[in-house]
C-alpha cells in the first residue's frame, strides 16, 4: 500500500524510516503520472515490509517539491538512511523502477 506523504509527515515518514523509501512525486493533471501510477502500487504491495513507497502530490505539498528541486514530474526519489540516494525523473517501466529499489535493500 502506498502511504500519502506530505509536507507535514515527510520527515517522520521518509527521513526517519529503517526501510529505504521511494517517493513518487506526482499530480492529478499529470497524463504520465497517471500512467507509472500502476507500477507504484504493485511496487507497494510487492515490497511491503521490506521498503516504503509513498506519494507526494506536488500541487498539495510544494515545500517539499521545492527542497528537493522537483521541476519535472512524474519524478521518484529513494532515500536510504534518511538520505537522499537516487533520482529517476519520467516514465520507467516496472522492472526498472524494482531495479532501483532492489539496489537499496
Amino acid at each position: 500500500m502506498t502511504i500519502v506523504v506530505n509536507d507535514s509527515n515527510f520527515e517522520e515518514v521518509v527521513l526517519k524510516s529503517d526501510l529505504p523509501v521511494m517517493i513518487d512525486f506526482w499530480a492529478e493533471w499529470c497524463g504520465p503520472c497517471r500512467a507509472l501510477a500502476p507500477y507504484v502500487a504493485q511496487i507497494a504491495t510487492e515490497y511491503e515490509g521490506k521498503a516504503l513507497i509513498g506519494k507526494v502530490d506536488v500541487v498539495e505539498s510544494p515545500e517539499i517539491s521545492g527542497k528537493y528541486g522537483i521541476r519535472n514530474i512524474p519524478a521518484l526519489l529513494f532515500f536510504k538512511g534518511g538520505e537522499l540516494v537516487k533520482t529517476h525523473v519520467g516514465l520507467a517501466p516496472k522492472a526498472t523502477i524494482a531495479k532501483m529499489l532492489d539496489d537499496l535493500l
